[in-house]
């Protein structure tokens, strides 16, 4: 029964979406605007942005849901006797498989999602209520991984609780570009808990990698590694090159 009403949930959300192609197409039932259609069609996609805007945040919010159960269930499925390395590659793949995700970016997707759902709560709502995106949430994770669990919370608290003693001034998170509420909740973290620059600076340095990927007829070669060696001239010459 699960699985039929997931079917019809879906071909629900395909009609919806049928709907508002036609009326972007200006192939609605009736028109935003009689007096002037063509400024109406403009303030009706306007409209379709902000709702589509909040349905992507609903759906992701969805899909870190779903990745999080449907990786507990694989891992009780599989058994005690699975590697814990092999069990996630597999998990991964599954993920990345219906995402079509490459396995690295698949990887980081799940450990997103999982620390949203399982430590990141006010995150976990504004998904669901679609006041925060998928960018925000990868902020917040991002910056609550160097803190220990009490200053996650006292994280999520400052930006995302109204209520909050020290709630966070002005332009409210969900309405920021992602790259300036990392800008700001960085500066948070960074003066509230200082140790967790050496702690965040001790992951970078077990993070960094370096990639070669054939790619013919071309070759990547991409690195990972602290900002003032990858600026520095000679960072990049290839060997014996003048």
């Amino acid at each position: 029964m699960g699985k039929s009403v997931v079917v019809r949930a879906l071909a629900d959300i395909r009609a919806a979406l049928a709907v508002l192609d036609a009326e972007v197409d200006g192939r609605g039932a009736e028109p935003f605007s009689a007096a002037d259609p063509l400024a109406g069609l403009a303030d009706g996609c306007l409209d379709v942005l902000v709702g589509a805007r909040e349905v992507e945040a609903r759906v992701a919010g969805l899909k870190a849901r779903a990745a999080v159960v449907f990786a507990d269930a694989a891992g009780v499925v599989a058994g005690p006797g699975v590697p814990v390395v092999t069990q996630e590659m597999a998990v991964a793949a599954e993920v990345g498989c219906v995402l079509a995700l490459g396995p690295r970016a698949a990887s980081s997707f799940l450990a997103t999602a999982h620390a949203v759902v399982a430590s990141l709560p006010l995150t976990l709502a504004g998904l669901q209520a679609g006041t925060l995106s998928w960018g925000h949430a990868v902020v917040m994770a991002d910056e609550a991984a160097a803190l220990d669990a009490a200053g996650a919370v006292e994280l999520e608290a400052h930006f995302l609780d109204p209520d909050a003693p020290d709630t966070a001034r002005g332009c409210p998170v969900g309405e920021l570009p992602a790259h300036r509420f990392r800008a700001k909740a960085r500066v948070w973290r960074e003066r509230h808990h200082a140790e967790s620059i050496e702690t965040r600076h001790t992951r970078s340095v077990a993070d960094r990698r370096v990639e070669y990927r054939p790619d013919p007829p071309r070759r990547w070669h991409s690195c990972q590694t602290d900002t003032r060696p990858a600026l520095h001239p000679d960072a990049w010459r290839p060997a014996g090159a003048c």
